[in-house]
């Protein structure tokens, strides 16, 4: 049974590296960012493959093209490619990068059924838009029954529809695919920190991310957040680099193309891309109108398609966002302000309605009791020691920066939180950093990995003591319950029936979701004794730790 899955993996891992080597290899930057050049225009060219294969009405088979091309690519650059693998930060980005995505894999093994918080639902919108564009299915369709097509943008479900393609295009493959594509958040993010704190911020961040419970969880939820925070902060980094007086000339169409690919997977890209082109006009590096250009007709690709076939009102006017009862009726700035504060002020130091979270399960409800802080709160999904340690960081860096340098930053870490959760329009008295906040909190533990060198032990000392702390509450809770391994080791004997009721309505709402479509989740295809699967991830953690420690500091 694990042939597959060995098989999914290795076609995954040469697309998305190779499609777009011949390029990215021509292109003057340095090795590690020539790799995430090539990581980023490869699933951008995988979209667009994908994508013109739907609109031609292709068959599905011809999406072999694209692992054949990319180890064609590789194969003819060769030279290029060894050397820039010979890179210690190259070998160290693909190190922590496989680390991550092993990571999010192994967690896989572990949900039987989602659930955690109110989130539900969108795991099965997602995959049914990704058989929409496999499956060639009528453009009339509603997806959960009420969502049109254009309700959300498509390029996530294209590209995991792609490698469906490839593959049985199974539910078990889909969870693989989108946790593979949500682990590569860890590239840009991996070059910020190196911008920020030097090389060895890279192993840190790798083993940031691993004990954080808002980056696994979104990780291994089917659904296409950080595979847009990948997005956002690959434009991000190439923005910076167009701002640096060694600037390559790849960087601004790099940052282009990145940002218009964000909008493409989910619309809470926005509001960074338009902070960072008012940034670009504010501050031009070197003005070039083509790059405007170049996101106008990557966004083409699917407006102008959508546009021709739904028309304008169902184009733009169709997300929940839009159509919720919550943003057309009310007071819209008294509820951006209510949801500022309730995202900011964790829940128990407030009375939101927990009646969604009340169940008979007491760790149930301890674990949805954390969700609720790790998921939806502004400081705690920097993890319980992480924000204050970041928040300390920030003011004490804040005093060196430049005049221009403090404006940017302000603009856009300010800017996105405020934007982010303005854009929401319906009223959330738990929180809402989920939503459009998750290139924030990335963002911030690459900060906070880059500042590990220059924390006091103490500090540091503490922050190992809040990420064990998270991991229990977060992560190892979270999973213990999505799989019913905690029913099944303090409850034992229990009848099945009662077990799976005793959780609250989200997680019931799931199941039923899971067992009225027939579906055999990742851990159902691919089943695995859990001591073994958590001993693998133990060694996972343990390498990352000790890379993480053994790595030389840079300046």
């Amino acid at each position: 049974m694990l042939l597959p899955l060995f098989a999914s993996l290795a076609v995954f891992a040469l697309t998305v590296l190779g499609l777009a080597w011949p390029l990215a290899a021509r292109l003057t930057l340095d090795p590690a960012e020539k790799l995430t050049a090539s990581v980023l225009l490869s699933l951008l060219g995988v979209y667009l493959f994908a994508f013109a294969t739907f609109v031609a009405g292709l068959p599905p088979v011809v999406h072999w093209a694209l692992p054949l091309l990319a180890v064609a690519g590789l194969f003819f650059r060769r030279a290029e490619l060894i050397a820039t693998l010979r890179d210690a930060d190259v070998k160290n980005l693909l190190i922590s990068q496989g680390l991550v995505a092993a990571w999010c894999v192994g967690w896989l093994f572990f949900i039987a059924s989602y659930s955690g918080g109110g989130w539900a639902g969108d795991w099965a919108e997602h995959w049914e838009r990704a058989r929409f564009f496999v499956e060639r299915l009528p453009l009339d369709t509603k997806f959960l029954g009420s969502y049109a097509l254009p309700a959300r943008p498509p390029l996530a479900n294209l590209v995991t529809g792609a490698f469906l393609a490839l593959s049985s295009a199974s539910y078990a493959q889909y969870q693989l695919f989108t946790a593979l594509l949500n682990a590569l958040a860890f590239l840009p993010a991996a070059l910020l920190a190196r911008r920020f704190g030097g090389s060895r911020a890279i192993a840190v961040l790798a083993a940031l991310l691993l004990v954080s419970p808002c980056f696994v969880e979104n990780a291994t939820f089917a659904w296409t957040k950080l595979i847009t925070v990948m997005w956002v902060l690959g434009g991000l980094y190439f923005f910076l680099r167009a701002r640096d007086s060694d600037a390559p000339p790849a960087a601004a169409p790099l940052c282009a193309a990145a940002l218009a690919a964000g909008i493409l997977t989910h619309y809470s890209a926005v509001p960074y891309a338009l902070l960072l082109a008012l940034a670009w006009l504010l501050w031009p590096p070197r003005f070039r109108p083509a790059v405007f250009a170049l996101s106008a007709a990557l966004l083409l690709t699917w407006f102008g398609w959508s546009l021709a076939a739904y028309g304008a009102s169902t184009t733009f006017l169709s997300n929940s966002s839009v159509t919720s009862h919550d943003a057309q009726h009310g007071n819209q700035l008294l509820k951006i302000a209510l949801n500022l504060r309730d995202t900011v002020v964790p829940h128990f130091l407030r009375s939101p309605d927990a009646a969604f979270i009340a169940q008979r399960s007491p760790w149930g409800w301890w674990r949805d009791w954390f969700f609720q802080l790790y998921q939806v709160n502004l400081l705690f999904v920097f993890g319980s020691v992480g924000w204050l340690v970041l928040s300390i960081e920030l003011v004490r860096r804040w005093r060196t920066f430049a005049t221009r340098s403090r404006a940017f930053w302000l603009l856009f870490a300010g800017g996105g939180i405020f934007l982010g959760i303005a854009v929401h329009g319906a009223r959330d008295t738990w929180g809402l950093a989920h939503i459009c906040l998750q290139t924030i909190v990335v963002l911030g533990l690459a900060v906070l990995a880059a500042a590990w060198a220059q924390l006091s032990r103490s500090w540091r000392l503490a922050l190992i003591a809040g990420a064990t702390l998270d991991f229990v509450l977060g992560i190892a809770l979270q999973f213990g319950a999505q799989s019913y391994l905690l029913d099944r080791w303090l409850a034992p004997g229990r009848d099945s029936a009662d077990t799976l009721t005793s959780y609250n309505g989200v997680a019931l709402l799931n199941l039923g979701g899971k067992i009225r479509n027939h579906l055999a989740f990742f851990t159902d295809v691919f089943p695995a004794p859990p001591a073994l699967v958590l001993a693998l991830l133990a060694a996972v953690l343990m390498l990352a730790l000790v890379r993480a420690r053994l790595q030389p500091s840079a300046p």
